[in-house]
């Protein structure tokens, strides 16, 4: 009778576990936003149509002679022309193929439509829609050939914050907005607070990295493009790496360290700005009083004697415990107290 329990209660926990097994494959299952095959479709254009190439293109597409101008003399356009020897990019490689774009337009028409101070233009409906492709979508147009380019920090673009968050690379580098499709360090601040406008407004606050003032930039922390960080795509794998790059002094290592303090500079410091000074989440001495017990000090009145003295309480931890981050000098009672 034990045995038969024994056999029932074991085949409970197989049917269990096949059902738990198959709950997971069906986490682990890719749910595209739309139909795999009208996605591929946006990225391909329309399959009725042939490439023609960039002369065929823009020859008598008037309406589009200042974006060709800005996209021959931009960093793309040159590298990636067929006299640098590299790949062909042309209008059609984010595009889509343009025969029918182009089909109907005469060298009749276009001299007509001169004669009456029209502009001629193809048939945008015969192309891929940029303006209403999902962002992911729209990155894939780019990856098509950056992924391949080690000069860009890509790798890690997918598992990316911008990425999850509906962020495409057009986004931060229109590609027929001018000759440089790089953005200046000085203009990066500018389009980080496009979306990230509470941090703008951290940069405001009394204590503050110069980030307005360029003195420094998002970019020197912060790595848009994607990062194998635990959080806020830094540049380094932690924050205390990335605080140290800059603040080398504050890293160590010290014989007498900080404790736990030292792994994470946010455990008492803000990252943008704060209305303490040295970016401190909360002034001295409420800041230490957070971790550690507080304790009068003696303070001498003048006199001789030790009856002169007075017990007192302190303002500010830092005017004995100046080093705060670690020292590698024992304090007097030999146990390392940051004092200098």
């Amino acid at each position: 009778m034990q045995s038969k329990r024994i056999l029932s209660l074991f085949c409970c926990l197989i049917i269990g576990l096949a059902a738990l097994l198959g709950g997971c494959e069906k986490l682990k299952t890719a749910k595209p936003i739309i139909p795999l095959k009208e996605y591929e479709k946006l990225l391909v254009g329309n399959i009725n149509a042939d490439y023609v190439g960039n002369t065929n293109c823009l020859a008598a597409c008037h309406a589009h002679d200042q974006i060709r101008k800005d996209f021959e003399a931009s960093t793309m356009g040159a590298q990636l022309s067929t006299k640098a020897g590299m790949p062909v990019v042309d209008c059609e490689s984010c595009h889509g193929p343009g025969s029918l774009a182009i089909e109907g337009i005469t060298p009749e028409k276009v001299e007509a439509d001169r004669l009456q101070n029209i502009k001629t233009e193809c048939n945008h409906d015969t192309l891929i829609n940029l303006n209403t492709l999902p962002a992911g979508a729209k990155s894939l147009i780019c990856l098509k050939c950056h992924t391949a380019n080690a000069t860009f920090n890509i790798h890690n673009w997918n598992a990316g914050e911008h990425a999850l968050n509906d962020v495409s690379c057009s986004d931060c580098h229109p590609v027929h907005i001018g000759i440089d499709l790089i953005t200046a360090p000085r203009d990066v601040k500018t389009m980080c607070f496009k979306c990230h406008q509470e941090i703008k407004a951290e940069f405001s606050l009394p204590s503050r990295h110069p980030v307005l003032e360029n003195k420094m930039f998002c970019n020197d922390c912060h790595e848009a493009h994607g990062s194998s960080s635990e959080e806020n795509l830094l540049r380094r794998s932690t924050i205390f790496e990335t605080c140290t790059r800059c603040h080398m002094e504050k890293g160590g290592p010290f014989i007498f360290e900080h404790a736990d303090v030292n792994d994470n500079c946010m455990n008492c410091h803000s990252n943008h700005g704060a209305v303490n000074n040295n970016l401190l989440k909360v002034r001295d001495p409420f800041l230490c009083l957070q971790c550690h017990m507080g304790h009068s000090i003696n303070q001498w009145t003048g006199g001789p004697s030790t009856r002169d003295q007075k017990r007192a309480y302190y303002t500010r931890c830092t005017d004995c415990h100046s080093e705060v981050h670690g020292s590698d000098t024992p304090s007097v009672s030999g146990k390392g107290g940051l004092t200098q």
